[in-house]
């Protein structure tokens, strides 16, 4: 049990993969995804892990990144996956790789990554306690690292700005 008297989980136990084929609709006059279709996906997939990691609500309280590697076509193949990297008392970092597949020649290429911040809500829009992560992985306890960093770094760079436009008022 951690501090929340709420037991951890691992990060497999919420891990989300999701599949989707390239139409028309979802493409710009290059043939190409629209970037903004992605980060649909993405905060879906993101979504889905904060929902089964916590048992609650969620909502996305932040996007800290998101990096478009390659190009995705039409009539390809793209998964999603998410999954959590860490949680803190009600916030939850989840990190989405993004990957495209031809199917009519099996290459495939890593193409989007993103790290999104979601906080478990009760009905009345009330930050809820969340199961602390457990990492089993080498890379698990990578991500779990530097999820705390990004974290740090978020909270520097919130302030710094709160203190900017005080400065300026």
């Amino acid at each position: 049990m951690t501090m929340n008297n709420v037991a951890s989980k691992t990060p497999a136990e919420s891990t989300v993969q999701m599949t989707h084929l390239v139409l028309p609709n979802d493409t710009n006059q290059l043939g190409n995804l629209l970037g903004g279709t992605v980060m649909h996906w993405v905060d879906i997939g993101a979504a889905l892990v904060a929902m089964r990691h916590s048992g609650r609500v969620c909502v996305t309280a932040s996007v800290d990144e998101i990096s478009f590697l390659e190009p995705i076509k039409l009539g390809h193949m793209v998964r999603v996956h998410a999954s959590i990297n860490r949680a803190f008392r009600s916030s939850m970092e989840i990190g989405v790789k993004v990957f495209r597949e031809d199917p009519l020649n099996g290459t495939e290429a890593h193409t989007s990554t993103a790290y999104l911040t979601f906080v478990a809500i009760d009905q009345y829009g009330k930050p809820l306690p969340v199961p602390q992560v457990e990492p089993i992985s080498d890379d698990e306890k990578r991500r779990f690292e530097e999820a705390a960093f990004r974290r740090e770094l978020r909270l520097k760079n919130r302030a710094a700005m709160n203190a900017l436009r005080e400065k300026n008022t």
